[in-house]
């Protein structure tokens, strides 16, 4: 797990007696707890106000008096307060992603804690198990279904039956490029191009290729697996309860997001342009 770093210490006096208070060494990992759950719920695809109500379960749970939480979209800060005595903490916040397991269990654990069922060590620990990671489906099984996820937007979308076959195989390659790609922690970015543009590029010439008379749609339909969903929709949650700071950069992000899958489709659409694919 990673450490947390120091943003301030506060207390109700800075003399060494309020420093070296029996109260400390339990309030600083109690802080640290607190907001690690915070950062795996985060980075799990949580709203801000999910993020919020984590915390504040996990640090009343644990006998905290007050508290205090900034959610960043890059960090959360933390002043927590116990017995007369109260600190501020901060923690980065990773890659956000989409992680509906992890955030089941972390709120399994945060009843526990409210319920007085966890002590600090107890949940820590806890914590530590959960960003080891749990059961995870392997890459290729991950790429099938976002294939056929894929491949049955297309037929919504009009795609005929002959399209479906080559949209299934491009967004099964692209969906396992892409989880290459980000576990090689490349940009997000230039992540979305890469896998927009070959992803693109072979739906189209497969269509072509099979006899498809949608392959405008078979085009598009393998990159819908890179459309941020989730974030979107945190985007315009977090902003209608009050957070518009993160709001907006949740956002930004989506729309640089969807700028950069379009400018992959433009990429994969040039070499057929030239050779006069209609």
């Amino acid at each position: 797990m990673e450490e947390a770093f120091e943003a301030r210490d506060e207390v109700g006096s800075h003399s060494p007696a309020h420093r070296n208070s029996a109260h400390w060494p339990s309030l600083e990992q109690l802080a640290i707890v607190a907001l690690d759950s915070g950062r795996m719920l985060m980075e799990a695809g949580a709203s801000g106000k999910g993020v919020q109500e984590m915390v504040e379960t996990i640090a009343y749970g644990l006998d905290a008096e007050q508290v205090d939480l900034g959610v960043g979209y890059a960090s959360l800060t933390l002043t927590i307060q116990r017995c007369g005595v109260f600190i501020t903490r901060m923690r980065r916040v990773g890659h956000i992603g989409v992680n509906e397991r992890m955030a089941g269990e972390l709120w399994k654990l945060a009843r526990r804690v409210s319920r007085g069922n966890q002590t600090i060590e107890q949940t820590r620990l806890r914590l530590e198990r959960l960003s080891l990671g749990g059961v995870r489906h392997a890459p290729p099984v991950v790429a099938i279904a976002m294939g056929l996820a894929c491949a049955a937007f297309g037929r919504l979308l009009g795609l005929d039956w002959r399209g479906a076959v080559p949209v299934f195989i491009a967004a099964t390659i692209g969906q396992y490029l892409r989880h290459e790609l980000l576990k090689r922690k490349m940009n997000v970015f230039v992540c979305a191009t890469i896998v927009s543009s070959l992803s693109s590029f072979l739906s189209d010439l497969g269509a072509h290729w099979i006899g498809s008379l949608t392959y405008a749609t078979a085009m598009i339909s393998p990159v819908l697996l890179l459309v941020p969903g989730v974030p979107a929709i945190n985007a315009q949650t977090d902003i209608i309860d009050g957070r518009p700071s993160l709001g907006i950069a949740r956002a930004v992000t989506v729309i640089m997001i969807l700028v950069f899958i379009a400018l992959g489709l433009w990429f994969g659409q040039m070499p057929l342009d030239h050779w006069h694919l209609p």
